[in-house]
């Protein structure tokens, strides 16, 4: 395998089921980051299974960009329901659904300039990668498209050293004020490509005025907004959309990872007037294929069956309580912030400033907990956990958790 792929620990796994991993020396762990924020309907969910299962024994692959097929088509009309978008373009990735909307906004606007945020993620091939900004290592030696970065809502470190609210989200109106004016006029940006709440860049929720602001500003101008809800969506948050949490609605959003169930599935989302683009201009080989497709109708029929929504918003409420509560005792923790089942706890030193070596032993040490945690930004531990934990899992995950950190700081 690649030596490119980082690892926190050495974890081989050999089966699961709900929120519980077991290695193949039989030992289990629970799992507080369901893969990185994919398995929302948990390990081995029997009805996914069976979608699968049943497909299996029809077909496996018939070209969904040739062919018409079931499960693809009653997939669209959920996800028609699920988000209110009329027209969805299947893809099989998180990074593919972006490259999909960078082609969508360029040929629909005509323009070829694009605005992300510092610390955001959107993927790592060339066009997603031109819009990411959480750590220089990754665009490093690769070409990349005209994009501007402006500043993310991060009020733990203000960029700009304001405090919120008397900010009045000075960092939204940079687009404006900074970005239209020197870097990148409105009538060469196609799109604006902003995370709901930021992933790989520090699980960083933005206070509600943010997204309102970019929208008004997306608005007045005559660019277009792009949700990446790759991580934040699929329930994760609460709403099916992380967007709704803020009351803000995009021209388009991009899907994935919780999206297929645990195979590979990605999304792009938009509205008939805009996704009006002719045969042949994007397609691929796999998207929409016939398992990922049952796969997914399966996970977000058993999601919502769930009352995922009000459960997500609950528990998340309740760890965040538990991790505040933590954080009073313990000097290292200098944030806990989220939304919903995505949650970051933010590692600092004395002086407040970022410490990734005790977070990266804190991981460490969880891992010797049995409890699985992964790292995202400079020094933040994420919380995404499966929406099926119970609170009797999330009480027992915090508890060794906070073995690990008290043991570690000691």
């Amino acid at each position: 395998m690649s030596a490119c792929t980082a690892r926190p620990y050495p974890l081989v796994v050999d089966s699961a089921r709900g929120s519980i991993i077991r290695d193949v020396d039989g030992r289990e762990y629970l799992d507080l980051a369901a893969g990185i924020a994919v398995m929302n309907a948990g390990y081995s969910n029997p009805e996914v299974k069976a979608a699968i299962s049943a497909q299996l024994e029809k077909m496996i692959h018939c070209g969904c960009g040739d062919f018409f097929a079931e499960p693809p088509v009653k997939l669209a009309k959920k996800l028609e329901e699920l988000s209110g978008y009329s027209k969805v373009f299947y893809c099989n990735s998180g990074t593919e659904a972006v490259e999909a909307a960078i082609k969508l906004a360029f040929w629909k606007t005509k323009r070829q300039g694009l605005i992300s945020f510092y610390n955001a993620f959107h993927g790592r091939t060339l066009g997603s990668l031109s819009l990411t900004c959480s750590k220089a290592r990754q665009k490093e030696h690769f070409p990349t498209i005209h994009t501007a970065h402006s500043h993310y809502a991060y009020c733990y470190r203000c960029p700009l050293n304001l405090e919120y609210p008397s900010c009045g989200i000075e960092c939204a109106k940079e687009l404006e004020n900074l970005i239209f004016r020197k870097e990148l006029c409105p009538e060469d940006t196609a799109a604006v490509f902003v995370e709901p709440v930021q992933g790989e860049g520090g699980y960083i929720a933005p206070p509600p005025e943010f997204h309102k602001e970019v929208r008004r500003i997306c608005t007045d101008n005559d660019v277009l907004l792009v949700a990446d809800e790759v991580q934040a969506g699929c329930f994760r948050t609460g709403p099916f959309l992380a967007m709704e949490n803020f009351g803000v609605r995009a021209e388009i959003s991009c899907l994935a990872k919780a999206l297929g169930g645990g195979l590979p599935m990605g999304a792009m989302f938009a509205g008939r007037e805009l996704m009006d683009w002719p045969p042949g201009i994007h397609s691929n080989t796999f998207g929409g294929n016939l398992l990922a497709s049952a796969a997914s109708l399966a996970t977000l029929e058993f999601l919502e069956k769930e009352y995922t929504e009000k459960r997500v918003k609950e528990l998340g409420s309740y760890m965040i309580r538990l991790l505040g509560e933590l954080q009073e005792s313990i000097p290292c923790i200098g944030d806990v912030r989220g939304l919903g089942l995505m949650i970051g706890v933010e590692i600092v030193k004395p002086d407040k400033s970022t410490d990734p070596i005790l977070r990266d032993k804190i991981l460490r040490e969880a891992f010797k907990e049995r409890i699985l945690l992964l790292p995202c930004g400079d020094s933040v531990i994420r919380f995404s956990p499966p929406l099926v934990i119970t609170v009797e899992e999330v009480d027992l995950g915090l508890e060794k958790f906070e073995n690990a950190l008290r043991r570690t700081v000691r």
